[in-house]
């Protein structure tokens, strides 16, 4: 058996509701040509409308029973067994053929599968009835929506703008070959339908009768608009058809005669029947063709009779509908009866002007009189106007029938259709209103309008007809009207002038007509109004606006003026008119008695009547009044506000205007000649006495109308209202206007209202129209300011008790016009707020504040009263819900995105209080609203999709698209304002599940998880096209905010319901093709964004799944194989060709995908593996990589072109492409950089192995030419910063107050589209220049045109700006991680040099500024960087050849040139005075060169002094730089601690030691100059001593870098100064130890507490005692450069010292049996290299202070100490390891490692071996080194080369040393002592001679950054080095006891207990050393022989044995045999004056 296709059929897929729905223009994501696809599969159900389904038959049921189908589409469908049973049953129940059932079938459970859910399945009979019950509604509901898909076929037919009319125009005669035979077989069928008995399974059950009677009469409803929508334009009206629909409907008397309406006489079937007849009604009027007879004129009857033709080109049809017509003449045909009457008319009037009758007609017109049955003739009275004056007749009720048919009936009124769940399949259609309007202009035309009855009526259904609709429904009809009908003739405009000639004594008509002929529809109060949300989409506002232009010349003109005289002002003396009384025989036409104004009269509205003016009568004459109608043009809005002053002042709303009227005119005491001034009561204006408020309402309505859609017309009515004489004699200038009065108006209503009782309807009318036309009035720049400040002083609005009043009479009833009216105002005053904000004028700051006043108070209200609670409010139609929830999240929405909170200016107040509310002190009930709308927003369309509300579903789309929005500005401004904060209530209520909340749509039991819901909303092609863009864009940032908040919740991925579904369905959408772009865009960005924010719904993304499952699904039993996102991508990678012409912006972002992928490549490292060895991939990245780059597009834009009401660039698309393109080619290069990243590096004996990656890329480098391109093209960067100052000179002239950073685009950086919106919002900025350009001029419009011109060029120029520094970011980093592949290539550093020398050029060559010129100067730069480095690690150091050396002075020179740039500052960018910075990657540069010119100058031949030069300068340059950036650092970091200026100071700190070295710049003047003048020092040492040595105030740093902040670079450098003479002078001249001894840890040294560890680091050396041992050696080095200088050693240094002293005593006590650690180890070093430097460069031993003898004697003393300690531990290896106590972790490692190997050792000595202990072999070393140093030390401070040289006068403490052989540890060192280390260390130097001089010993890393590694050759030198100083002190001390007998004789006494005792004696002065030496002479011969005996021959015998190995070791080492032998010299000492002398 075959296998079921993967493609899915669409039959299946799409019912026929959602076709409907899609042909009806209510659905998005499809094409005309996949509609058409999908229709032509049906065409063959829709040719048979009887039995769409066709009939049972075996062949169907065999191909079901077979297992598979094969459907129409040509889909193969699998049948299970178990879907056969039901199947069947659903063939047998509805008698339809087995494969349809199982399409119906299919598409139940896919479309509406979850109704199976709530039935229990037990697997019998029983169940197969229940479903096949719960099927029953769907099929008929398809069975129907089948039928009404002609209804939008015949209609996108008809219409040549609709999307689908090419393919209806194609289809539709497919389906009806033939027009007349359709429509006979379609009244056939209804008429089968009208009497078709109950079928079998109804019959006997009562309910199931009724259902399907019902049933039956909804498919005969629906079959009457097919044949209505047939008829309309499609089938022509042939006699036979036109008199087959007629003999129907009055055969089934309009739908009412039924088989069975004994079930139909419940409301439901009676509704029914109402709606059949009213379809009934318009088709035959339609059929009538009143319109097309109107326009074209009367029927031609004169040609040959024809039954194809039109119904009246043959008279058989007229004859039978007149007979049928006039039989049935009963009210409820009223309608058709006048249609035929008016056709009748026209016939007559054709055959009147033949001279004959055509003899085929005579017995037509024979029989229309049937009452007196006289033949046709010409002087017959014709028999229309008898049936004219019988269907006129008030009694008929014509007019209240076509009034109750506009106002009652679910045809003509949507809110009735959607409350009685009608089912009329589309509700109040423009075709149904233009059939009543040609029946009404048809009668115009036979009768006049003024004698038609029932004229208020009359006018009434005018009204009812162009005003009580949807504006849509009305506004062509109205265009009609003003456009033809007017100026077609006099006839059609009737209606207007008769009304215009009653005004305004008759006030109200008028202004109702051009109220409904302004084409907006409902009035806001009005009952019967629905949400008319398709307004929304601006549509229709250029149609409106040409109305209401209309309306407002034609009351701005009104020719004539009616008045009511009372006869009593025509006599008297007083007599304001006159009667004058007809004249017979005149020329005039006899229109009866005029009369005259005796005085000239100003009219109410300002008008002046002149004298002598002629009124003409129309009413009655003889009355007590009479009516005239005066010829004088006046306008009608002056009147217009005449009457709402006149209400004002009647309500006594402003005190002073509350004086009564007379009742008489006011007649003036001065000449008679000045105008009598008449009031409104005295022309008779018909007003209410106590306040007409719906006059009132109806005036305020139509003047907001009018004004609303045209700004300029506004302008010109309100002009025309408020110009002229508006004084007002009773009341003087006191007159408010037209603001005050609307206000005074508005507020009495609120406060009526608000006292009103409860249940008693509000004043919405009034209300709304106030408000109205408050908000209309705000958008002129003359009212705006009137209307805030009347809107500041109100009392009543958004006050709380007082405007609630009417709001809870609202909600009582549940219309809310009251709520939408102030929302609206609301909205309109944050437009004319946000819009005004560049407008210039006076007094603007003050104005803003009041506004911000109004709109806080104002939200405060709409937020507390409406936001909050009106999701619990009761509604009666489900759209206005909506539309309120719209409009509050809209102005919400609006708000935060017009004027950021983030940025303080003008009404940022406002949109803070918005934040505020909704984020930052969000509640539950104030996030409620936007959570329960999305969550309930599915179970509401399906309910709206059911019942057909189609514009309800447009409704739910609009607030869903609203509230998607607002919350998206929230997140995004969340993430600026509060980042590092906990997730707001919004984040948390969007990652919550879902709750029962009783304000949600859909109720608790179809609530979803929100996330869910956004998923679902990304996936529905049925939803809006902008509800999946918001819903994804939603989901972006909520997954970015997440990310940057401080305490997150938990992943995303575990807040889905089913986390692999819904990233199965969000890879579904960016894959396929026919998704929209934008949404399909959103989605690879959020999938990006999630896999580098959110680690486990990132990994489902990349894998699909995760965990693979155990066993796939059978084929065709499961869902197919879902597809992960990293497949999809390299799926579309594989067209990247293809993408990269045609869709660039789809590449680049599918390209960030997998960017983010590879940068998260450690994590997916085990799924990347397969797709990393496919070449395949690699060769398609590299495609990329190696394309060539068109050049740049021009980006100064000079062209616009409108989109969706904005102007957009010429240029978008051409700079948007190639930006992409940019884009794309960095993304490709940067996967190539990750994935030869993730590989681990090498060690440096391995070579690293080539990946798949590498080798795609590697013919790059290859090519010089090519890598050159490539890089130039990185560096190119087309900023323009003259755009910017352009900008800001064009604002100035116009907009001053136009700040630039205030239109920054709203939108995320990964969001945001290059092209001309990409950083700033040109939308916002044509809004407020449009709003604040009062002038309006052609100069200002220009020079507005040219600042969006300059704002797009902008936008432009940083699209590619930002495409160029990403892919510079990305060369960079490939040539970073390519380094180990071309590092030891000696070939490639020439190209690399070549390369760098050029690129360094083009940056020196910079002349531009500003932050994206920094940021790509910084990119530069880092290219730079990354070529110096790849010369610099290339294996060998360049210099060789000269060329190389050219090209490395080329970049010192450029490196000068970028230093010193104006236009990039590096200082500035220390200084952090820009936002890029890039003086990181310029310091390493600075260091490199550095660096390579130090080895050059020692090296290189090739340098020459011309090289020299411009090396010199660069240093000077560099210096200059480093010194003033130290001094910037050294300032900021006394006032802060800063990771980022320690890292700064590091930095520079390292160039200033490199460029400082003598050996590239000799001369200190001018760097020592600088530091002079700029203070650095002296800022470096105040720093110093302001600074926390410890580090345990940045504790958490300290942990982390391992050192305090700060502390080390600036020891580091005063070591840069003390290592050179003149500045080390210079630190000492600045009191360098001045800043030591006043340091932080001041106490603790003078203590003694500096410890190498810290209680509070664990594991880690003491910051403290690392720099306690730094400033020793600074010290040192001060000292050894100064020399002896008694001031500095006096006043400085020896304080120093004192205030060391417990330290340093501390240190030098060491002892074998304390523990050891390295830093103690150190600290010994550094207080030995302290008194050495003292000692060396102490005086002599007899010009030395008394300070400094002390000091260098306590020190002998210690040292000697010391010395046998260290000699003990150098011969017991083993006993020293025991003592190391290690303190970092890496120390414990490597003791470690030496304990756990067997040491090697001597039989003589303990010898370790170094090769398998190699930690402690370093230790050993160090501690050789410092022996030798302590012994050097005392050779200084004895002047030991005294004693060789054979001075007679040796100081008394030449000799130190204790002259005996033992060696006893606790007591100071010995000659025994000397002797025993001198022999030991030459057995090490033994066993050290025979291993190769370079030999490593220790090939662990050192333990200290300055620490080398340890090789042979520096071991023997250390061991030589203490050999010789050893034997050179044990020599010369032999040598001064035994030739100074003064010293014997002083030491002879003394013994060997310790040192001080014998210092003590050596102190003795000369006199009684004498006396001593006389009374002691025989211990002193004593103490001679045994010099010159035992310790003579031992210290003979180890200088021989020395001398040898000595010899050995220079050979080991390599030395010359120049170096003088020491121990030869040692030895002839020793014999000639020592072993000599006795």
């Amino acid at each position: 058996m075959a296998a079921e296709s993967s493609k899915r059929s669409k039959l299946i897929d799409v019912t026929y509701q959602q076709l409907h729905l899609l042909l009806s223009g209510y659905e998005a994501y499809t094409t005309p040509e996949q509609t058409e696809e999908i229709l032509q599969a049906r065409v063959d159900v829709l040719k048979n409308l009887r039995n769409p389904f066709g009939k049972p038959n075996a062949e169907s049921r065999k191909r079901v029973d077979s297992g598979s189908v094969t459907l129409r589409d040509g889909v193969l469908v699998r049948v299970e067994q178990a879907d056969k049973d039901f199947i069947f049953a659903i063939s047998a129940r509805f008698n339809v053929d087995e494969v349809e059932a199982l399409v119906l079938f299919r598409s139940f459970l896919y479309n509406e599968g979850n109704v199976l859910q709530e039935l229990e399945s037990n697997g019998d009979d029983a169940f197969v009835q229940r479903v096949v019950d719960a099927f029953s509604p769907f099929y008929h509901s398809e069975r129907r929506c089948l039928a009404r898909l002609l209804v939008p076929i015949f209609r996108a037919q008809e219409h040549q703008p609709s999307f689908f009319h090419a393919q209806a125009a194609k289809i539709l005669p497919q389906i009806i070959p033939d027009g007349p035979a359709f429509v006979q077989d379609v009244v056939a069928h209804y008429v089968e339908k009208t009497r078709a008995p109950l079928d079998e399974t109804s019959s006997n059950d009562p309910r199931l009768a009724s259902r399907w009677a019902k049933e039956n009469l909804r498919d005969q409803l629906v079959l009457l608009e097919v044949l209505f929508w047939a008829m309309w334009s499609f089938v022509p009206r042939q006699g036979p058809i036109v008199v087959k629909i007629y003999e129907t409907a009055y055969e089934t008397n309009l739908g009412s005669v039924q088989h069975n309406a004994t079930l139909l006489l419940d409301e439901e079937g009676a509704r029914l029947q109402q709606d059949c007849a009213a379809v009934w009604l318009l088709l035959m009027i339609e059929v009538l063709e009143l319109e097309t007879f109107s326009d074209n004129g009367n029927p031609d009857i004169s040609g040959p009779l024809s039954t194809e033709g039109m119904y009246t080109s043959h008279p058989d049809p007229l004859q039978r509908i007149h007979r049928l017509v006039t039989s049935h003449g009963d009210s409820n045909y009223a309608p058709v009866y006048l249609s035929w009457t008016l056709m009748v008319a026209r016939l007559e009037a054709t055959v009147l002007a033949l001279d004959e009758c055509p003899s085929g007609y005579r017995p037509f017109f024979d029989t229309l009189d049937i009452q007196s049955g006289r033949p046709y003739s010409k002087h017959r009275e014709p028999v229309h106007q008898l049936m004219l004056q019988r269907v006129l007749d008030p009694s008929v009720g014509l007019f209240n029938l076509l009034l109750s048919l506009l106002t009652t009936t679910p045809l003509f009124v949507t809110s009735i259709a959607w409350k009685t769940d009608s089912s009329i399949s589309e509700p109040n259609a423009v075709a149904y209103r233009s059939v009543v309007k040609g029946l009404l202009i048809a009668l115009s035309e036979l009768v006049p309008v003024e004698l038609v009855p029932e004229f208020d009526t009359f006018i009434d259904v005018w009204v009812a007809l162009l005003g009580q609709s949807e504006s849509r429904s009305v506004i062509g009809l109205c265009q009609q009207f003003w456009q033809y009908d007017v100026t077609k003739s006099k006839a059609r405009r009737a209606i207007l002038d008769v009304t215009r000639s009653r005004f305004p004594v008759q006030f109200t008509p008028l202004l109702r007509l051009l109220g409904a002929l302004t084409g907006c529809g409902f009035k806001d109060a009005d009952p019967l109004s629905s949400v008319d949300h398709p307004q929304h989409d601006h549509s229709l506002l250029g149609a409106r606006a040409q109305c209401a232009h209309e309306v407002s010349y034609f009351f701005e003109n009104l020719p004539t003026y009616t008045q009511v005289i009372p006869i009593s002002a025509c006599t008297g003396s007083q007599a304001l008119y006159e009667k004058v009384p007809e004249r017979y025989g005149s020329s005039s036409k006899g229109l009866g008695p005029t009369y005259n104004n005796l005085r000239p009269i100003k009219l109410p509205g300002g008008s002046i009547l002149p004298a002598r003016s002629t009124a003409r009568l129309l009413s009655q004459d003889g009355e007590d009044f009479v009516i005239v109608l005066w010829q004088c043009e006046h306008s009608g809005w002056k009147l217009l506000v005449e009457v709402l002053y006149d209400y004002v002042r009647r309500k006594r709303l402003i005190p002073a205007l509350s004086t009564p009227a007379t009742s008489a005119p006011i007649v003036p005491r001065t000449a008679s000649q000045q105008p009598i001034v008449l009031r409104l009561e005295d022309v008779g204006i018909e007003l209410d006495p106590d306040g007409d408020s719906s006059v009132v309402a109806v005036a305020l309505d139509l003047l907001r109308t009018v004004i609303s859609d045209d700004q300029v017309l506004a302008a010109q009515v309100l002009s025309s209202l408020e110009n002229g004489d508006q004084t007002h004699a009773a009341t003087g200038s006191d007159t408010p206007d037209l603001v005050q009065l609307t206000m005074l108006i508005l507020e009495d209503a609120l406060l009526r209202s608000a006292r009103q009782r409860s249940g008693t309807p509000p004043e919405s009318a009034l209300i709304t129209s106030a408000m109205g036309l408050l908000a209309g009035l705000l958008s002129l720049p003359g009212y705006a300011r009137r209307v805030w400040l009347f809107a500041r002083a109100s009392t009543a609005l958004f006050d709380s008790p007082r405007s609630r009043g009417a709001m809870a009479a609202e909600r009582a009833l549940g219309t809310y016009a009251t709520t939408q009216a102030l929302l609206h105002l609301v909205h309109a005053l944050w437009i004319e707020a946000s819009g005004t904000l560049l407008a210039p004028h006076d007094g603007k700051a003050r104005l803003i504040e009041i506004k911000e006043e109004v709109l806080l108070r104002a939200l405060r209200f709409v937020h507390v009263e409406v936001w909050i609670e009106h999701a619990g409010w009761k509604y009666a139609q489900l759209g206005t819900r909506f539309e309120v929830g719209r409009l509050v999240s809209s102005l919400y929405a609006d708000i935060l995105d017009q004027v950021p909170p983030d940025k303080q200016g003008p009404l940022s107040i406002v949109s803070q209080a918005v934040l505020e509310a909704l984020v930052s002190k969000a509640t539950t009930s104030s996030i409620g609203p936007l959570i329960s709308a999305v969550t309930g927003s599915g179970a509401v369309s399906r309910r709206i999709q059911a019942s057909r509300r189609l514009s309800d579903l447009r409704g739910l789309h609009l607030v869903l698209r609203s509230h998607l929005r607002v919350m998206r500005l929230c997140l995004i401004f969340k993430q600026r304002m509060a980042a590092d904060e906990e997730p707001c209530l919004l984040e948390q209520a969007l990652c919550s599940r879902a709750s029962s909340d009783s304000g949600s749509f859909g109720g608790g039991r179809h609530k979803a998880d929100p996330l869910d819901v956004l998923a679902g909303f990304v996936e529905d092609t049925n939803a809006d096209s902008l509800v999946p863009l918001e819903s994804i864009r939603l989901l972006y940032a909520l997954c970015s905010s997440l990310s940057t908040s401080q305490f997150s919740v938990s992943s995303m991925v575990g807040h889905l319901s089913d986390p692999e579904a819904t990233v199965a369905a969000l890879v579904g959408v960016a894959r396929h093709p026919y998704h929209d772009l934008d949404v399909r865009l959103g989605v690879w960005r959020f999938m990006a964004l999630a896999v580098e924010k959110e680690p486990a719904l990132g990994h489902l993304f990349i894998v699909g799944h995760f965990r693979a499952s155990k066993e796939e699904p059978a084929e065709g039993k499961g869902r197919g194989k879902r597809v992960s996102a990293l497949a999809a991508g390299r799926e579309m990678l594989a067209s990247w060709n293809e993408y990269w012409e045609t869709n660039p912006q789809l590449l680049a972002a599918v390209l960030g995908f997998l960017e983010a992928v590879w940068q998260r490549g450690w994590e997916h490292k085990p799924t990347l593996t397969e797709v990393r060895k496919d070449s395949g991939f690699w060769s398609q990245i590299s495609g990329l990589l190696k394309i060539e780059m068109s050049p740049a597009p021009e980006y100064k834009n000079n062209g616009l072109v409108e989109v969706a009401g904005f102007l957009r660039s010429a240029y978008h698309e051409s700079i948007s492409s190639h930006s992409y393109r940019v884009l794309s080619k960095a993304f490709a290069i940067r996967i190539t950089a990750l994935d030869i990243g993730l590989n681990p590096a090498p060690s440096a004996s391995e070579q690293k192995a080539k990946l798949e990656s590498y080798r795609s890329v590697e013919s790059i480098f290859k090519s010089d030419e090519q890598f050159s391109d490539q890089l130039h093209d990185a560096i190119f960067n087309a900023y323009d910063p003259t755009l910017y100052a352009d900008f800001s000179e064009k604002a100035k002239v116009c907009f001053p107050d136009l700040v630039l950073e205030h239109f920054e685009s709203r939108d995320l950086t990964g969001e945001r589209e290059l092209g001309d919106d990409f950083a700033f919002t040109s939308s916002l900025l044509q809004l407020r220049m449009e709003h604040s350009n009062a002038e309006s001029t052609d100069a200002t419009l220009a020079h507005a045109d040219e600042l969006v011109h300059t704002l797009f060029s902008i936008n432009l120029n940083l699209s590619l700006a930002y495409a160029s520094t990403q892919l510079g970011q990305s060369w960079q980093a490939l040539l970073v991680k390519i380094a180990p592949f071309l590092q030891g290539d000696v070939k490639f550093r020439p190209v690399v040099l070549s390369l760098a020398a050029s690129i360094s050029a083009c940056i020196a060559r910079e002349r531009r500024s500003g932050d994206i010129i920094l940021t790509a100067h910084g990119v530069r730069l880092a290219i730079l960087l990354a070529l110096l480095e790849l010369a610099w690690f290339s294996g060998a150091a360049f210099g060789d050849e000269s060329q190389e050396v050219v090209n490395f002075v080329k970049v010192l020179g450029s490196t000068h040139d970028i230093i010193l740039s104006e236009w990039q500052p590096p200082i500035d960018s220390v200084r952090h005075a820009t936002q890029a910075t890039f003086h990181h990657t310029l310091l390493q540069i600075i260091y490199f060169c550095a660096m390579e010119c130090r080895g050059l100058t020692r090296r290189s031949k090739a340098f020459s002094a011309e090289h020299r030069l411009v090396a010199s300068s660069m240093i000077s340059a560099s210096l200059v730089f480093v010194i003033d950036a130290l001094r910037f650092v050294f300032d900021a970091a006394r006032t802060r601690l800063d990771v980022d200026l320690d890292t700064d100071m590091q930095l520079l700190v390292a160039v200033f030691e490199q460029c400082t070295r003598p050996d590239i710049n000799p001369s200190t003047n001018l760097w020592l100059t600088r530091c002079q003048e700029t203070s650095t020092l002296q800022s470096s040492m105040e720093l110093f001593v302001q600074t926390e040595l410890s580090g345990l105030s940045t504790l958490q740093h300290t942990r982390a870098r391992k050192q305090a902040l700060y502390v080390p670079h600036i020891l580091t450098f005063h070591i840069a100064f003390a290592s050179i003479q003149s500045s080390a002078e210079r630190l000492a001249s600045e009191r360098v130890l001045v800043a030591y001894s006043n340091s932080s840890m001041t106490t603790a040294i003078s203590s003694g507490k500096v410890d190498a560890t810290l209680p509070e680091l664990p594991g880690e050396r003491s910051p403290a005692h690392w720099a306690y041992c730094v400033m020793l050696s600074v010290v040192s080095g001060v000292i050894s450069s100064l020399g002896w200088q008694k001031h500095f050693f006096d006043t400085e240094a020896s304080g120093f010292i004192q205030l060391c002293g417990n330290q340093i005593t501390r240190a030098l006590s060491w002892t074998v049996g304390d523990p050891l650690t390295l830093p103690l180890v150190e600290e010994m070093e550094r207080v030995v290299n302290l008194f050495y430097s003292i000692a060396s460069s102490a005086p002599p031993e007899g010009h030395r202070n008394e300070n400094m003898q002390k000091i260098l004697s306590a020190f002998s003393a210690k040292a000697l100490l010391l010395l046998q300690q260290l000699n003990y531990t150098l011969s017991h290896p083993n006993h020293l390891a025991s003592l190391i106590e290690p303190v970092t972790a890496e120390e414990r490692a490597q003791l470690e490692k030496d304990n756990r190997l067997q040491p090697s050792q001597s039989v003589a000595t303990e010898i370790i071996d170094p090769i398998s202990r190699p930690f402690l072999a370093k230790l050993m070393h160090r501690f050789y080194n410092l022996t030798s140093n302590i012994v050097c030390t005392l050779i200084a401070i004895s002047s030991a080369e005294e004693v060789l040289r054979g001075s007679q006068c040796l100081s008394s403490r030449s000799a130190l040393v204790v002259p005996h052989s033992k060696a006893v540890l606790g007591e100071p060192a010995s000659m025994g002592t000397l002797i025993e280390l001198a022999s030991g260390t030459l057995d090490t130097l033994g066993h050290l001679i025979s291993r190769p001089a370079g030999q490593a010993l220790t090939v662990s890393a050192p333990t200290r950054p300055s620490e080398q590694p340890l090789d042979v050759r520096a071991a023997i030198l250390a061991t030589r080095r203490t050999i010789e100083t050893v034997l050179f002190y044990a020599t010369t001390q032999l040598g001064a006891w035994v030739t100074t007998p003064e010293l014997l004789d002083t030491g002879a006494g003394a013994d060997s207990e310790g040192t001080e005792e014998a210092m003590d004696s050596a102190s003795i002065n000369p006199s009684e050393r004498r006396t001593s030496r006389r009374e002691s002479t025989v211990m002193t011969e004593r103490m001679r022989r045994g010099l010159t005996g035992e310790i003579s021959s031992e210290l003979k015998a180890v200088l021989e044995k020395a001398r040898n190995l000595l010899a050995k070791s220079q050979q080991t080492v390599g030395e010359k045999q120049s170096v003088v032998d020491i121990t030869s010299v040692l030895l002839g000492f020793l014999n000639q004056r020592v072993i000599g002398s006795t």
